[in-house]
């Protein structure tokens, strides 16, 4: 049968793609793929046992079966060098200079950083605190492939994204996005496009309180 495999961050430099069709046995699991992989590619086996299987952006192990048609995607770890995750989503406060440094490289001149904070109104109505729930375990890939299809569209080197859940206060930060280029043009404009995608297509949800009320929860492509 064949199949869709996706290729992310490292994955992605030693295939040279960021997706290809393969064909495996019938009745194959993810962890029988896994195998295929790494004999087609022998720069996979340091990731046995440190990457996160996913079928059709579920996540499983490695008796998970797959059928023809599929797409199957091994997540490699998603730290930047200096120990900080590139993509997280925490209910602890976000801090903007770990990840600066997280992707920071001698040949990158550039360094854009946008942070959203809660701000004080919606509309014409006052803003008392915003909440945000997350799908944590589907987010975080989701993150990381955004921030590959904005490596792939840009001419940019790595990025960082954290994003805040939880009931946050006016004036907190949210979500930060840091991106790396050697010139400001790339980065600020991956920067731009990768809040969209953020807002299109990642499982957050976000409810705002008001001082007379709440709105219901939004997701995706209502977070405008």
């Amino acid at each position: 049968m064949q199949i869709t495999v996706r290729f992310f961050a490292a994955h992605r430099d030693i295939t040279g793609t960021a997706s290809e069709r393969i064909d495996v046995a019938d009745g194959s699991t993810l962890g029988q793929i896994w195998d295929v992989l790494e004999v087609r590619y022998p720069a996979f086996t340091p990731y046995r046992g440190r990457v996160l299987l996913a079928c059709n952006e579920r996540f499983g192990d490695a008796t998970t079966p797959v059928n023809a048609g599929d797409t199957v995607a091994f997540i490699p770890p998603v730290s930047g060098g200096s120990g900080t995750p590139l993509f997280w989503v925490t209910s602890e406060p976000l801090v903007a200079a770990p990840l600066e440094a997280a992707v920071a490289a001698p040949d990158m001149g550039a360094i854009v950083m946008f942070a959203g904070t809660v701000r004080d109104h919606f509309g014409e109505r006052a803003t008392a605190r915003l909440e945000y729930e997350a799908y944590v375990e589907m987010a975080v890939p989701v993150l990381a492939n955004i921030a590959a299809e904005a490596q792939a569209t840009f001419a940019i080197g790595r990025v960082a994204i954290h994003h805040r859940i939880g009931v946050l206060e006016l004036g907190e930060k949210a979500v930060i996005v840091v991106v790396a280029a050697a010139h400001r043009g790339p980065a600020l404009a991956a920067t731009g496009w990768i809040m969209d995608r953020i807002k299109e297509v990642a499982p957050i949800w976000k409810k705002e309180h008001w001082a007379d009320g709440a709105q219901d929860w939004i997701g995706n492509e209502k977070q405008r």
